[in-house]
């Protein structure tokens, strides 16, 4: 004779089966530890700074030390219409 199975409970374990393999994937993608995180944040910031420090800078350019703007970045009030 045939076991007499229960769909309902038997559609909601696969469910949970389904669920659980989901949940088992996405801790394999996004689950990191604070210091990975840390680690990889710190690589970033370092390539950023390295290649920061190699761009030219052409004269007249914003944030350029060697030739002042004409304009002032925080006391222009000109941008400050709208309030």
């Amino acid at each position: 004779m045939a076991d007499i199975v229960n769909l309902r409970q038997l559609r909601k374990q696969k469910a949970r089966a389904d669920k659980e393999q989901m949940a088992s994937q996405n801790r394999a993608l996004h689950g990191r530890t604070k210091a990975e995180k840390q680690r990889d944040r710190l690589i970033a910031d370092k390539s950023e700074r390295f290649v920061a420090g190699h761009h030219r800078e052409k004269p007249g350019e914003p944030g350029n030390p060697s030739q002042p703007n004409d304009r002032s970045q925080s006391g222009d009030s000109s941008q400050s219409d709208g309030q």
